[in-house]
């Protein structure tokens, strides 16, 4: 199911970009719906694995829906509306995890899989009813130029690159401490049962309510670098706090869990934010190259972590996550807010926006109604050259006249009403 999910943000992704974005996203989870029926009845083993293949290229529709909320949300507004709508994937998926670790201990798994089925198809309902239209943002481009623009993105913004190597680094030490965690609680000097472990996950609500409003009071007040290195940070200190302590306390995996949670959430929706304002019109282009690093960092901190675990034990998988925060910190440190070129700290040490209407601090911005409102600035203009050519006496306002019209329809109307009023009624 990996190789599936990642073949879909590679190459279903960038067509949020090229496709108009309510047909693509309701037909993809439509088809993940149908296809998911499969899985509830079929035996068969190689049936089963290939539909669920299939299945996990469209099930990356959260990553359609969050450069659509780059596309609406104001720039100045930015990182708040990404963490909300970040926050709701991550609560989705940690109730996923509990719910179906607690009914899987009581009732076949067949019964979380329909029960999935019945959800896929309430959000295909939903969203069939009630999400609006939005046009293609790139009309001239074709799919493999769509692909090619990707790659050719990461040799043009520097930002990008930066924020791709330290997701990367991020979500290896993530993944890596939610698979190495269960040995350690199954195990001395814990002990803990399968459903015990589960609800470990809900230590991760309490990082979810602090998200948005760390990005409405922070992350978008300043520029996105000191969130990033802040949440970065955060998750330091409580890998260390994890890895040292947890051995002999169980305070030290529930302050991990915390601290890294609200640590990477931080981090990663800062990089969004900034990310985001480099290419408006290709921001499915820009996340689908930020989800494959991350996504490729996930797997990396799977497979690192399960082995250097069997080798050397909780403390030495935490350690590794040590290694791997520490090189997502020197990737930030290595590259300013306002530096231009790829490594390097010039244009000052400031964090403070230059640009407070902006998401980076830098770059202005033009939404969607960003047209339409040059064109009312342009008919303004119009006018008012008018006016002034007008001013002379010896011409004559075009616009006096249309207004003269309208004033002498309206009185005309208003003389005939009158008339109608006082006219007598007949028997």
């Amino acid at each position: 199911m990996q190789a599936g999910y990642a073949a879909g943000l590679l190459f279903l992704c960038p067509l949020g970009d090229l496709l108009p974005r309510r047909p693509f996203v309701v037909g993809l989870v439509g088809v993940t719906a149908t296809l998911w029926l499969g899985l509830c009845l079929t035996d068969n083993l190689v049936v089963f694995t290939g539909i669920s293949f299939i299945v996990s290229i469209t099930t990356v529709t959260p990553q359609l829906m969050l450069p659509l909320v780059g596309d609406l949300a104001p720039p100045h507004r930015r990182a708040a509306a990404l963490s909300v709508v970040v926050s709701g994937l991550q609560l989705g998926i940690l109730i996923a995890r509990v719910l179906s670790g607690t009914i899987a201990n009581f009732v076949t798994w067949r019964a979380v899989y329909w029960l999935s089925f019945g959800l896929q198809y309430l959000i295909f309902i939903l969203l069939w009813l009630f999400m609006p239209d939005y046009p293609s943002t790139n009309t001239n481009l074709n799919y493999f130029k769509l692909l090619w623009s990707i790659v050719q993105m990461l040799g043009r913004h520097a930002v990008l690159v930066q924020a791709c190597i330290a997701g990367f680094f991020t979500s290896a030490t993530f993944t890596s401490f939610w698979t190495t965690l269960t040995f350690l609680l199954a195990g001395t000097p814990y002990h803990y049962t399968p459903l015990t472990i589960g609800l470990f996950g809900l230590i991760g609500i309490a990082a979810m309510c602090f998200g948005p409003v760390y990005a409405r009071k922070v992350t978008d007040r300043f520029v996105p670098h000191l969130s990033v290195l802040f949440g970065l940070g955060c998750c330091l200190l409580g890998i260390c706090l994890g890895t040292y302590i947890g051995p002999y306390n169980v305070a030290g995996p529930v302050l991990q869990a915390f601290l890294a949670d609200f640590g990477m959430q931080t981090a990663q929706i800062a990089n969004r934010s900034s990310i985001y304002a480099v290419e408006p019109k290709r921001r499915n282009g820009v996340n689908t190259a930020f989800m494959v690093a991350t996504f490729c960092g996930q797997l990396v901190g799977t497979a690192a972590g399960n082995h250097i675990y069997a080798r050397a034990g909780w403390i030495g998988s935490g350690s590794a996550s040590v290694g791997f925060i520490g090189a997502a910190i020197l990737t930030m440190g290595a590259r300013g807010p306002w530096e231009t070129r790829w490594v390097g700290w010039r244009g000052g040490w400031s964090f403070t926006k230059k640009d407070l209407r902006s998401a980076d601090g830098k770059t202005a911005e033009v939404g969607h109604l960003g047209e339409r409102e040059r064109g009312d600035e342009e008919m303004g203009a119009e006018e008012k050259v008018l006016a002034e050519v007008t001013a002379d006496e010896e011409n004559e306002s075009p616009l006096k006249e249309g207004s003269d019209a309208e004033e002498t329809s309206r009185s005309e109307k208003s003389e005939r009403s009158s008339e109608d009023d006082i006219r007598p009624v007949k028997d």
